[in-house]
């Protein structure tokens, strides 16, 4: 099974494969692979598309009386990996950020979505840390661009700790007291592309403003869309080059 392939069935069935986890590795090491996924989609720039919300729901599922997991264990596993992962994801962006940047190698990083953290940044400051822990693909991306320059590293891991908890304790709680409600058993799936659903609406409609933003522009200016893009993206490196 391909990892693309590996992650889409997670996204559809994250009940089903925690509950096989739980009969194969028992209820201390099934915490591995979670702790795992929580880490690489929140500390590896690469890995934005990972299921972090249905996850934590479902974990939240099993964690009630009799599902296999302990509320206590999921919550401070859950905790760590989120906390640990936005951290490995600040050390990198300070250690080889513009490298990546400059590298074109990470698509889903365009300069719409790195102006509009730059936005947030400057608009919010560290509470940008904890607003993005709820929006898909800008959760990995805002502790890589903190990294590059806009945070130091005291007043991130302040901000940092405050999302991590925030994020997790939401989504495992609600899944712990709601997941056993017949309905939410009955169309668990349903609800948890539900989740996925509500989750990814900020950012495409974040993706549609900056669409529709660059052709309003593109036609007051004359300037092609995909060169004002170049324009946009030349200015935010310079302006990460001066922090």
């Amino acid at each position: 099974m391909g990892i693309i392939e590996f992650f889409i069935n997670l996204l559809k069935d994250p009940r089903g494969f925690i509950a096989g986890w739980i009969v194969a590795l028992g209820p201390v090491w099934v915490y591995s692979p979670l702790f795992l996924i929580v880490f690489v989609e929140t500390g590896v720039v690469f890995f934005p598309f990972l299921p972090g919300d249905s996850l934590l729901f479902a974990v939240g599922v099993f964690s009630a009386e009799g599902g296999g997991l302990n509320l206590a264990a999921s919550l401070l596993v859950f905790y760590a990996a989120a906390i640990l992962g936005n951290t490995s994801n600040y050390w990198i962006a300070r250690f080889l950020g513009h490298r990546i940047i400059d590298s074109g190698k990470v698509k889903a990083l365009t300069p719409e979505r790195m102006a509009k953290l730059d936005h947030f940044f400057s608009k919010y400051g560290g509470l940008t840390i904890v607003i993005t822990r709820f929006m898909p693909f800008f959760r990995t991306f805002a502790p890589f661009i903190a990294g590059t320059g806009h945070m130091n590293f005291a007043k991130f891991t302040l901000w940092n700790c405050i999302g991590g908890v925030a994020w997790v304790s939401l989504f495992v709680l609600t899944g712990y007291f709601f997941g056993g409600v017949p309905l939410v058993q009955e169309h668990f799936e349903v609800i948890v592309l539900g989740i996925v659903a509500v989750s990814v609406l900020p950012a495409i409609i974040g993706a549609v403003k900056g669409a529709l933003a660059s052709r309003k522009k593109a036609q007051e200016t004359g300037i092609p869309t995909d060169e004002a893009e170049l324009e946009a993206e030349e200015a935010l490196r310079q302006q990460s080059s001066n922090h």
